[in-house]
């Protein structure tokens, strides 16, 4: 069996290194990665790829920036050239960027058929473009592999195909798991004079945030009276937006540079709680057992909400502190996402 992966951006890198590990085990299986080059990444160095065991992509497209109409029809044409010329059996997808629909239109005109996993995620918020992306991409797929039972139902209340359809949990909470024992403190962090277990990990990064300076000037406010030190390490958007706004950096708030992957589990393991617009730090929360401030108006992850351990907060500034200064993880803390064992299920299944 021959695979084509298709990803863009660091954390589906981290995600799919989880089932092409399974992958690699198997004799007679095959798998070609493509990255799409959608999100630059300084970071994605070799260093990157030998310290986290993930492998190197077979082709590197470089297609990034631009609208989303530009990149995703740039990837879409790179993308069905590569297909073309590698024949898979199955194309896999992952998440929700433009790359993630690009690649599944690309295989499905060309009748390759197309896994997407982390399936049936809804914020029901149609403004986001990931909304869009993860709608189209699961309704063009031939299997659909689901981190929740949420995320099932809502792929059973669109129509979708019940032999389509697979419950095999999170693919990031394997992940966490296999790099845990690896994380590693930060350089700076013993400079800033905060000790762990009392900072809050804070990441704001999505345009709703960041391009409207009434929000960030809310989550800001929020953060420097939320009565903890902040520890904030900074997408290069908002420290450019930072910067314009002048925004006074109160005593608490330590700005730090962009956090590597396994910087960032070591960040998430120790801190007191998380206050993050980011779909993913916010399950990683979860799986470190750390309460999680949500600086946005909706989530996709609302298991984690009706469980108590995600408060949604926006960008107002005294719902923000208040949640902070009461974040408690709950006392029972059930599978959500899963055993750890959903790469092998994926596998199993296309395998």
């Amino acid at each position: 069996m021959k695979l084509t992966t298709i990803i863009g951006a660091r954390p589906q890198f981290i995600k799919a290194a989880a089932v092409s590990r399974r992958f690699a085990a198997l004799e007679g299986v095959s798998e070609g990665i493509v990255h799409t080059g959608q999100h630059y990444d300084a970071n994605m160095s070799g260093v990157f790829f030998d310290e986290l065991d993930i492998p190197r992509p077979k082709h590197n497209l470089g297609i990034g920036g631009g609208s989303h109409g530009v990149m995703t029809g740039r990837q879409l044409e790179a993308i069905e050239a590569v297909l073309l010329a590698e024949k898979p059996d199955w194309v896999l997808v992952y998440g929700d960027t433009n790359s993630t629909l690009a690649g599944a239109l690309a295989a499905v005109k060309l009748h390759i058929p197309v896994a997407h996993v982390e399936a049936g995620l809804r914020s029901f918020n149609r403004r986001m473009p990931e909304e869009i992306n993860r709608v189209l991409t699961d309704h063009a797929a031939d299997r659909l592999f689901a981190p929740t039972e949420t995320a099932m139902q809502n792929l059973r209340n669109e129509g979708l195909p019940q032999e389509r359809l697979h419950l095999v949990g999170d693919v990031m909470y394997d992940a966490s798991l296999y790099y845990r024992d690896r994380a590693r403190m930060p350089r700076w962090f013993e400079k800033l004079g905060v000790a762990p277990g009392e900072f809050v990990l804070a990441t704001v990064h999505r345009a709703e945030n960041t391009d409207d300076l009434q929000r960030l000037q809310g989550i800001m406010n929020g953060l420097a009276e939320a009565g903890r030190p902040v520890v904030l390490p900074l997408h290069p958007r908002t420290r450019e937006r930072l910067d314009r706004m002048r925004i006074d950096r109160q005593q608490n708030l330590h700005f730090v540079e962009p956090a590597g992957y396994l910087e960032m589990v070591w960040l998430e393991a120790n801190c007191h709680c998380v206050a993050t617009d980011s779909g993913g730090v916010q399950k990683e929360a979860y799986f470190f057992a750390k309460p999680c401030v949500t600086l946005r108006d909706e989530t996709e992850w609302v298991e984690l909400v009706e469980n108590g351990w995600n408060a949604i907060v926006g960008a107002d500034s005294k719902a923000i502190s208040s949640a902070i200064a009461n974040a408690k993880a709950p006392s029972v803390r059930s599978e959500l996402y899963g055993a750890g064992d959903a790469a092998v299920k994926i596998v199993e299944a296309l395998a």
